[in-house]
């Protein structure tokens, strides 16, 4: 048994369809080091076309791929031409791409 704190990692949209045509599971539960991992390099390790990512919910805040996801955190990757993921609607002019939380 693996008694490394995880984060919980869902594929939204386009990445949702990519995860299935590619034998990738599209909820996962991930092992996450104490000192976390940056976004990009765990989109990356699972397999994920990271040139087609916009950003990412994180606990239910848009943010770039520069962010760092710790252990217990909820991450939802978002594809370009995401409707729902628009800054606008988050108040935000765009998504930085190392933005932090």
């Amino acid at each position: 048994m693996n008694d490394q704190p995880r984060a919980t990692v869902r594929m939204l949209a386009l990445l949702h369809g990519y995860c299935r045509e590619h034998g990738i599971d599209t909820t996962l539960t991930v092992s996450i080091p104490p000192e976390g991992v940056r976004a990009h390099d765990l989109a990356s390790s699972i397999g994920l076309p990271v040139d087609l990512i916009e950003g990412l919910f994180l606990n239910g805040t848009l943010v770039g791929l520069g962010i760092t996801i710790r252990p217990g955190d909820r991450v939802a990757f978002v594809p370009y031409g995401t409707p729902a993921s628009h800054p606008a609607f988050f108040g935000r002019c765009g998504i930085e791409e190392w933005a932090v939380a």
